[in-house]
């Protein structure tokens, strides 16, 4: 099977939470992107696909909050893959770091960002 990934993402296991129609489930989040995340299902997980949600996680150690908007794109059993329509300045920022310093190749991550920012201008 053929790798279609514009983004690259790094594993970064975390506890998490996703907010789905006012009610929050505790997740824990698998891997991220500057583009999405997947994250473990919580059993009471009632969301569907292509719904609105929202992904928020703590950075380990730390008081930095990590907050998207997320569209649910899959749901497996144990599973959530998550894409990214929204994200605060500051949360992209921190994002950028953390993906940087796991990444490490620079410019792999200032081509994913040239992407992204031309993504979100279409």
């Amino acid at each position: 099977m053929q790798n279609r990934r514009q983004f690259s993402r790094v594993l970064f296991s975390t506890d998490a939470e996703v907010i789905f129609n006012d009610h929050q489930y505790p997740c824990k989040l698998i891997d991220v992107s500057l583009h999405g995340a997947l994250i473990t299902k919580c059993d009471a997980f009632r969301g569907t696909t292509n719904t609105n949600a929202t992904l928020r996680f703590m950075l380990p150690q730390s008081e930095i909050e990590i907050k998207m908007e997320v569209l649910v794109c899959y749901v497996e059993a144990d599973h959530i893959g998550l894409k990214c329509h929204h994200i605060d300045i500051n949360s992209i920022t921190y994002l950028k770091r953390l993906i940087e310093l796991n990444l490490s190749d620079d410019e792999l991550l200032h081509r994913e960002l040239a992407m992204l920012i031309h993504d979100t201008q279409q």
